[in-house]
């Protein structure tokens, strides 16, 4: 017996597992927040909206390093089609990524380095590999005119930092708010902020906004590494995280092979034969 409801509906099947998605997402923000207030008081580094950049010793090696960083972001956009969009990666982000205007290249994801996306840019590969208990980064594309709604991040155990690689001529016209705070990026400059403060971002202006963004663990006391450290392990059980990490995987091969054509067509048309 057939579990199809009429022709392109979602099965049964499909339906239960959505629910099932639903509920373990509603689940997780709750158990999300009644930790949040135990990590409060276990971080090390206060709980500012934006951070202490003196808290993070490790941030000097970007802004050294920060226009080879630049420079290798420049060569991955030279086949930005084949730079997936942020809900292309993670469905969860619907709400607040739409159409092409907002591309992301995955190098690290929960922990995991993607070993090919990470050869297209060994210098930040390199660099990234030095922050301590790494979780996420890659390369943060917004397009010119895009609003990215107001929204929240999933826990206080970890923090986010961007690094300015390619802003805007008009910089103050692009610009994040984080609680009541307002974020201005600028080129060679980092800041770490908590992301689970109310977040949105405005780009007002006729040029592309290219960051580098990065998520790793709030420096805390025991109990609160524990707390993240477990809530983590169970983040990394569900479709919010399994299902993002496939299809991480089959933009690196599109990626590579995007790349490869490129230079097989160029190896051809210098060919004087």
């Amino acid at each position: 017996m057939s579990t199809l409801t009429g022709e392109g509906k979602p099965t049964l099947i499909e339906r239960l597992k959505e629910k099932r998605r639903r509920m373990i997402k509603r689940l997780g923000k709750r158990l999300s927040r009644r930790i949040e207030a135990i990590q409060s008081r276990q971080s090390l580094v206060g709980n500012a909206p934006v951070l202490d950049n003196a808290d993070f010793p490790f941030l000097k090696d970007f802004t050294d390093h920060w226009e080879e960083i630049r420079d290798e972001v420049r060569e991955i956009l030279k086949h930005r089609e084949a730079v997936p969009t942020f809900q292309d990666i993670s469905r969860d982000q619907y709400r607040i990524a739409k159409g092409t205007s907002w591309r992301t290249f995955i190098l690290f994801g929960f922990g995991e380095k993607l070993q090919k996306n990470c050869r297209q840019a060994p210098v930040t590969a390199s660099v990234l590999e030095r922050v301590p208990n790494l979780q996420t980064a890659w390369f943060s594309i917004l397009a010119p005119g895009y609003h990215i709604p107001a929204h929240k991040g999933v826990s206080k155990g970890i923090l986010r930092s961007h690094l300015g690689l390619i802003i805007p001529r008009d910089a103050e016209k692009c610009r994040m708010r984080v609680g009541e705070e307002t974020c201005v990026w600028r080129e060679g400059e980092i800041f770490v902020f908590d992301d689970t403060y109310e977040h949105e971002v405005w780009n007002d202006t006729e040029d592309e906004r290219v960051i580098l963004l990065f998520d790793f663990d709030r420096p805390m006391r025991f109990w609160g590494r524990t707390l993240n450290k477990v809530f983590v392990s169970l983040l990394k059980l569900t479709a919010y995280y399994q299902e993002p990490k496939r299809k991480m995987e089959n933009f690196e091969d599109r990626f590579e092979a995007a790349t490869r054509r490129a230079d097989e067509n160029l190896e051809k048309l210098s060919d004087p034969t």
